[in-house]
């Protein structure tokens, strides 16, 4: 009878027999702490959602554009840093960092609850145990909360918006954008995740499917595309129409405008906060802070390059850990609050202006509704 946990499983032990294992030999990477089993697993995650992307994600854009470009140059770093990523570096991490870490404090060992933690869902209410779908989107609903504030401290913090603000610089956003980031802030993000999980209870299998539901949302919240989940689902989850106003250009007659729709997969937690923006129309993405906008002649290299720069310029001044929104020096780096900025002058800066590419124009046609 046919299994899917039973052809998971069997996929992943034949990955992490013939492919993995052998590279991590090679690499004098086999005796360190960690189940090649969990690499494998990760690079088959990757794959199913990289072939998402490209089969389902990547038509919305060509069918139902939310802006039409004369070309998608700016989108080939983008790509790039989503293969990287996925294929190689993620995965990597999560054997080499994530999963001994889980099992210092007990992870991953069948014989303990969940992670071992005394704080586990599981623990405190053992009927999940009983009920392991609920707990999952028990797990979820955690999950995306505390990336809701995570999100908002990325934006509040400077030197964390130093890191962060490369991802907000495309002026192309499309399906492969979620990826666009730098690996610092990549890091900062997936530790306080994976302590919350191993606080929570989650073992690392739970862990990485948490993840790629979480990065397929994200994929699809940044497409290029038109695609909205109508006036009641809308208030509940991102759609793509949702997040590209969290991505627009800073509005020099509403300069707070910007500031809105955080939420990853949930935007319940928008609604809640009063962080929620409807009702505006599709606008070109990118930054006002030509610093920033400057992201937009690198490379995967020097993106992360530019991006760090700032934030050790930022991480180590007074400044870049006083709350607020910021831009930066152009000789320094330093964060320089846009209170006392002009903010006409920033907005200036349109996308185009320092690429020599011409600006998006948002695409006419009524919007798709799901």
């Amino acid at each position: 009878m046919f299994s899917l946990p039973h052809v998971w499983s069997s996929l992943v032990d034949a990955v992490s027999t013939h492919a993995v294992a052998p590279a991590l030999d090679v690499l004098h990477l086999g005796k360190l702490s960690g189940d090649p089993r969990d690499i494998a697993a990760a690079l088959l995650i990757a794959a199913l959602q990289i072939a998402i992307i490209t089969c389902l994600f990547r038509p919305l854009e060509t069918f139902f554009p939310a802006e039409k470009w004369t070309d998608r140059k700016l989108t080939l770093p983008d790509r790039n840093y989503t293969l990287a990523m996925l294929l190689g570096i993620f995965p990597l991490f999560t054997y080499l960092i994530l999963m001994p870490f889980s099992n210092l404090f007990g992870g991953g060992d069948a014989s303990t609850a969940s992670t071992g933690s005394s704080l586990a869902l599981t623990t405190w209410m053992p009927w999940f145990d009983a009920h392991p779908y609920v707990l999952f989107g028990t797990y979820y609903v955690i999950y995306d909360f505390v990336y809701y504030w995570m999100h908002r401290t990325q934006h509040a913090i400077p030197w964390w918006w130093a890191l962060h603000s490369m991802h907000h610089s495309t002026h192309q956003m499309s399906c492969w954008t979620n990826d666009r980031g730098s690996l610092v802030d990549g890091f900062i993000q997936s530790m306080i995740l994976a302590v919350v999980g191993l606080v929570i209870g989650v073992d690392p299998d739970e862990f990485a499917w948490l993840m790629l539901i979480g990065e397929l949302v994200q994929n699809l919240s940044h497409t290029n595309t038109r695609l909205g989940f109508g006036r009641v689902f809308n208030h509940c989850f991102v759609d793509p129409k949702f997040h590209r106003l969290h991505h627009m250009l800073i509005d020099p007659d509403r300069p707070q405008l910007h500031n809105c729709n955080f939420g990853q997969v949930f935007s319940i937690w928008d609604v809640i906060f009063g962080t929620a923006l409807y009702g505006e129309p599709p606008r070109p993405t990118g930054v006002g802070d030509p610093v920033v906008d400057a992201d937009n002649r690198c490379g995967v290299i020097g993106l992360q390059w530019v991006s760090f720069k700032r934030f050790w310029a930022s991480v180590w001044c007074l400044a870049g850990w006083k709350p607020g929104e910021v831009a930066f020096d152009p000789v320094d780096l330093h964060p320089v609050p846009v209170s006392e900025l002009d903010v006409h002058a920033l907005a200036a800066h349109q996308p185009g202006a320092t690429t020599g590419h011409p600006a998006p124009t948002a695409a006419t046609d009524k919007p798709v509704t799901a």
